[in-house]
Parts: C-alpha cells; structure tokens; sequence
C-alpha cells in the first residue's frame, strides 16, 4: 500500500465530513483505521456497489488477509469484527452453507407474520412514554431501542435476564473508540452469554430460532460447528436490533429537523416508506463497516490500484452522500428524491438478511409514534442529542424528545 493515509477519527465525530475529504482522494483512498489497520475506503457510490459484488473481494480474513493471517491485530477492536466464523466473515460455499440455516426466518413472508406483534410492542412503548411526568423521555431509550431488542429477543428466545446483558455489549461491539482490553473482554464476555443461552437451550427446547439452529448443529452429519452457531447467534441477535435501532432514531432526528417535510408526511402527500428509504440513503445505520479484502489485484477505473490481500472498508456513509449518483443536493435530507437508492443493506451475496425485517419495523413504529404525538419535538433542556462514538455506527446514542 502507498504511504500516507488518512487517519480515521476512532469516535466518528463528522462521518460524513471525513467522507468528502477522503472523495478528494479518488475513487478509493488510503485510510488507516484504529490500532493501525490500513484500508481502502470506496468513496463513490458506482465503486463502492461494484466491490459488494465482485467476486474478487472476500470476508474471510483466515484465507485472504495477510496481516491477520501472520497473527496481526488479533487481540484488537477488529477482532469483535472478523474474529468470528460466522456468515458474516464467510466466503463462497461456506458462506453459501451459513446463510441458508438463517435465511428462511428473515423472508418478507416470515416478517410480515411479526406484523401484529410489533404493533402491540409499540402501543404499549407509547403508553409508557405517555406517563411521562414532565413530557420529556430520550426517544432511543424509551422506544428506538426496545422495540427492535423485543422483537429480536422473542425471536431467537432470548430470556429476560439475559437481553439486558446482551444490550450493553452489543453497544459495547459497536463502541470504536475502546481499549484492546476492553474489545477482548467484550469478546469473551458475549460469547460466554451466549454459550449459556445455548446450553440452556438444549436443555429445555423451545420453539425459537435458537433451539432451530442447535437443532440443525446437532443433526448427524451437520457441518455446522459449535464456534459457527454461536458466531451465528451473535450476528442475527446483534445485527438484528441495532441497526433497525438507528433507522428509527435517525428517521425521527431527520424530521424533526426538517419540519416542512414532516408537513407533508403528516399530511399524507409523503409515504412513510420514502421517509425510511431516504434516512437510509442519508444517514445509514451502519456508516462503514469492516472488513473484505482483495482476493487478487483489483484495479478501479481511475488507476487505483487495491492489491491482493489489502483490506477494503464498506464505506456505506459515503455512497448514499456521492454527488456522483445524487447530484450536487446529495448532502440535503430530501423526501421528494426521486433517486433514493442506497446501498445501507450492502449489494450482493451479503445483502443484509434482516433487511425485510428492519423495513417492517421502521414502517410501524414511525406513523405509530408520530400518529400518538404529533407535536413531537426535540428537547434539549438537558443537553443536546448525542452520538454513539462509532465510526461503524451511525446513529443517535442519547436523542431527548419533548411529546408535545
């Protein structure tokens, strides 16, 4: 790789400046991540989609990155990333494998059953934010958070006294700017967790996706280890929840800082479905997300050269921003674009398994929120709306809301 890359902000303060710094850079810059990780970071939407599908590009660092290969970053941040074996850091017929154990629960037919259910979760969210004494909650606490967390827990039978755990270091995964130490004791901390819910799951079965997926470990003959069932578990439990978490909080935050477009979704001229697809064009949940690597050279149309075993960086943030696909009004949160195609589930064979399930979610809790408090504003009485220092992550960590 070139000398002199950009040195990612670990907290993810300005994602999006940072991305229009790294497009001066060309079609894909040279960037160097936490702990020293170099990486290319696609800055164009076309790139970008063209990398998600290109079978030259893998997940698995254990056959195609070098340095992880040489026994580089192993006890880092980036092993919470690609320090699992899962469908997640898979690659060809093993990630094939994977998937399909999973991908028969995340149809739109399978979500769309969920219908009911999510409905009643919220209303009774809003109850409770209703009770509010002084009609000021923190909307992710009080409703973005426990919605999705609910759905998902119910899911794969997550029992109540584990779901609180399971929350904080999930949070704690998505937090870049912690300590080598603090990453490996969160490594070792959830997969612990987990390993007992999977002990307890085999001890009293119930009908839930993760007594499904010890069910097909279990079978004779199964590929399926026991490392690869837990990795499992973590990806769907954690995936599952946190980003249709940030979808809904940054939904609410986009419009209630652009209340003439809140008019015309209130007043019915605007669907609620282009208000999720523009969020997600505009502030995806999962701002860039580690890590492929070339499987050999790859040269892209400008003459940058990513060579083999160079890791490459999803850089989601970036393309949905591309002037080059969006025009010069790119950067503008605009619900009457015409062009709202964005690439926040990712493109290809690892298209996100769960995005039928976050659409769902979003597409109930939005005009159920904004139908039981229409006068919802922001409130910063107590300091303003925060973000989770994440340069993965993009979404709101504290969002204070007054109900109005």
């Amino acid at each position: 790789m070139p000398d002199q890359p950009y040195v990612i902000d670990p907290a993810g303060a300005d994602l999006h400046g940072e991305a229009d710094l790294l497009r001066e850079r060309g079609a894909a810059a040279l960037i160097e991540l936490p702990g020293g990780i170099r990486a290319w970071a696609p800055t164009q939407y076309e790139i970008l989609k063209r990398l998600l599908a290109d079978d030259r590009v893998s997940k698995d660092p254990n056959q195609h990155w070098p340095a992880w290969i040489s026994g580089e970053y192993r006890e880092s941040w980036i092993t919470l990333w690609v320090g699992v074996t899962n469908m997640f850091t898979a690659y060809g017929a093993d990630h094939r494998r994977l998937r399909k154990l999973v991908s028969p629960a995340f149809t739109k037919r399978c979500t769309d059953a969920l219908k009911p259910r999510i409905e009643e979760l919220a209303a009774t969210l809003l109850d409770r934010m209703a009770e509010a004494p002084d009609g000021r909650v923190d909307l992710r606490s009080a409703y973005a958070h426990p919605l999705p967390m609910q759905v998902i827990c119910e899911l794969f039978g997550l029992p109540e006294d584990r779901r609180a755990d399971t929350a904080r270091l999930i949070e704690a995964n998505m937090d870049t700017t912690i300590t080598p130490e603090q990453a490996m004791a969160t490594y070792r901390e959830i997969h612990e967790l987990l390993a007992g819910l999977v002990a307890a799951k085999r001890e009293r079965p119930g009908d839930d996706l993760t007594t499904a997926l010890i069910t097909a470990r279990d079978e004779e003959g199964s590929q399926l280890a026991e490392s690869e069932l837990i990795d499992t578990l973590l990806l769907v439990i954690g995936a599952g929840h946190e980003t249709t978490v940030n979808l809904i909080g940054n939904a609410v935050h986009a419009l209630l800082t652009h209340p003439e477009q809140l008019l015309r979704v209130h007043s019915g001229e605007i669907p609620w479905s282009e208000v999720i697809e523009e969020t997600l064009r505009w502030a995806p949940s999962i701002a860039n997300l580690p890590l492929r690597y070339a499987v050999e050279d790859i040269k892209l149309p400008d003459g940058t050269l990513i060579a083999r075993g160079d890791a490459i960086l999803a850089t989601y943030a970036a393309a949905g921003r591309d002037p080059l696909r969006h025009g010069e009004s790119a950067g503008r949160f605009d619900l009457s674009r015409a062009d709202k195609e964005h690439l926040a589930f990712g493109h290809g064979v690892h298209y996100c398994i769960g995005a039928p399930l976050a659409r769902l979610e979003a597409s109930l809790a939005l005009p159920a929120l904004f139908a039981r408090f229409p006068d919802l504003s922001l409130d910063d009485t107590h300091g303003p709306a925060r973000l989770a220092e994440s340069f993965i992550g993009h979404g709101y960590r504290v969002l204070p809301v007054r109900l109005g």
